[in-house]
């Protein structure tokens, strides 16, 4: 394992170190318990707050800022953050109307943002997401997992929420953007989780994980390589039939790098995407290409796709800050 590390035990703390001294002008560390918060908190806002195991950097705390968190608590690598973090991070944010949490479909992110819900004295409500079209269950989750398209939803309810909507039109809309979201990914490499030294799961030079977790948890078949027209083509045939856009919908596409694909290759695979939806008369109205919800340094991307109506689409085009998503200001 060659990695930029000192001490294993010590990699979240140091990593988060590093981000709040690069990010000072927007976040804020807590350091006991652990979150990353904004630094200028909207009073009268509902606060947004998310998170999970780290590992998928930006995912979370790259996306705390103007137009999307208020704060995200980071759990070790792949384990979920704790009640307490959650708690102490909505009492940290909260600044009169409520908080919303917004939690990907894994076992132990949903039974901790639970407990935190029941617990915490904060008025709060949370929106699950569950885009991964993949599988409908894994030894991770019951019901489909969450993945890339938790970036749509924080994008587009913090958008909502600095306009000044209450936590229950907030929450509406969470709900209804991950119904009209969906995503699938593809892995050619596995990753390597720095505490356990060793390859998560192992892959043939010339086969490919179809419809990988974020986790590297199994997709749908082991498969031979192939082309990116082929790969784009079986990723968006399983996207688009589970979502069932009508034909000229606004889509908006989201091209992820699960962390080890070069930007190039990412565009190279918006490319066959284009290709594909335009042959179906299926409309790109907005694209995201990048690393932004990644699985270390794995191998791989996945397509999202979100149909946008006029709202969402004025949310998605709206000012937003953070460390890692920023336009419009």
């Amino acid at each position: 394992m060659k990695k930029f590390i000192n001490h294993v035990d010590d990699f979240l703390a140091e990593s988060l170190a590093g981000f709040a001294a690069a990010h000072g002008d927007l976040v804020v560390l807590n350091r006991e318990p652990v979150f990353v918060r904004r630094k200028d908190l909207k009073p009268g806002k509902v606060a947004l707050i998310s998170g999970g195991g780290s590992g998928h950097e930006p995912l979370h705390s790259g996306f705390v800022g103007h137009g999307m968190l208020d704060a995200a608590c980071p759990g070790q690598i792949f384990t979920s953050p704790t009640p307490d973090q959650m708690m102490a991070a909505a009492k940290a944010v909260d600044t009169g109307s409520g908080v919303l949490f917004i939690v990907k479909n894994y076992s132990g992110d949903l039974m901790n943002f639970e407990m935190a819900s029941e617990m915490s004295e904060v008025p709060n409500a949370m929106v699950l997401i569950n885009d991964d079209v993949a599988v409908e269950n894994s030894s991770y989750t019951t019901g489909r997992r969450g993945v890339a398209g938790a970036v749509i939803v924080e994008k587009l309810v913090g958008s909502l929420a600095e306009s000044g909507a209450s936590l229950d039109e907030c929450k509406a809309f969470g709900d209804r953007i991950n119904k009209r979201t969906a995503s699938m990914g593809v892995a050619f490499s596995s990753c390597t989780v720095p505490a356990a030294g060793t390859l998560t799961f192992k892959i043939g030079d010339d086969e490919i994980e179809v419809g990988v977790g974020i986790h590297g948890e199994p997709g749908r078949r082991r498969a031979k390589f192939a082309s990116a027209d082929t790969i784009a083509a079986e990723l968006l045939t399983a996207i688009v039939d589970d979502l069932k856009p009508p034909a000229g919908a606004g889509l908006l596409v989201l091209v992820n790098g699960l962390g080890g694909t070069p930007l190039g290759e990412l565009y190279l695979l918006f490319n066959s995407t284009r290709a594909w939806l335009e042959k179906r008369d299926l409309k790109i109205a907005r694209v995201q290409v990048g690393a932004l919800t990644t699985s270390l340094e794995m191998a791989g991307a996945s397509i999202t796709l979100c149909m946008l109506d006029e709202q969402m689409t004025k949310h998605w085009d709206s000012a937003v800050h953070t460390p890692a998503l920023r336009w419009g200001l």
